[in-house]
């Protein structure tokens, strides 16, 4: 299984302008999105993000959020735990500007995934992002993947 984990930020005239602007700055913006749930299987290989033809389907976890809220500081985060025999996802997106408490809650939400099923974590990967609203904003984290 291949995938690549991307994140994106922007400002529209509306917030599904803003959303888009946000998804096309992470480069999954002309594709169709289909959510999936947390599962990575066995020896998970992250790669660079490639170019897709426009209107593919693409299987991703998607954090996102998006705010009216002038000067709202929104994040939009990803974490993932890679072990010998599967992998877990996790996301989380709001309101605030403690990135340090975002990255400490995604990671033991990962951990404890990856507990559950008595799997060792040989990798851990956090990605987040957060943006200040100047009208409308939005931002999203997301792993894509790819086959």
């Amino acid at each position: 299984m291949k995938i690549a984990i991307v994140s994106g930020k922007s400002e529209g005239p509306t917030k599904l302008n803003a959303f888009d602007n946000a998804l096309t700055e992470a480069g999954i913006g002309d594709v169709n999105l289909i959510k999936v749930s947390s599962m990575l299987g066995k020896n998970t290989e992250i790669v660079e993000l490639p170019k897709f033809k426009a209107g593919k389907m693409v299987n991703c976890v998607l954090s996102c959020y998006t705010s009216d809220k002038k000067n709202d500081t929104i994040y939009a985060a990803i974490a993932l735990a890679l072990g010998d025999n599967l992998g877990c996802v996790v996301e989380k997106s709001g309101v605030g500007t403690d990135m340090d408490k975002v990255n400490d809650d995604v990671i033991a939400m990962v951990e404890y995934m990856m507990n559950v099923r008595d799997e060792k974590i040989n990798q851990l990967i956090v990605k987040n992002i957060d943006h200040k609203v100047e009208n409308i904003g939005s931002v999203v984290s997301s792993v894509v993947y790819l086959d």
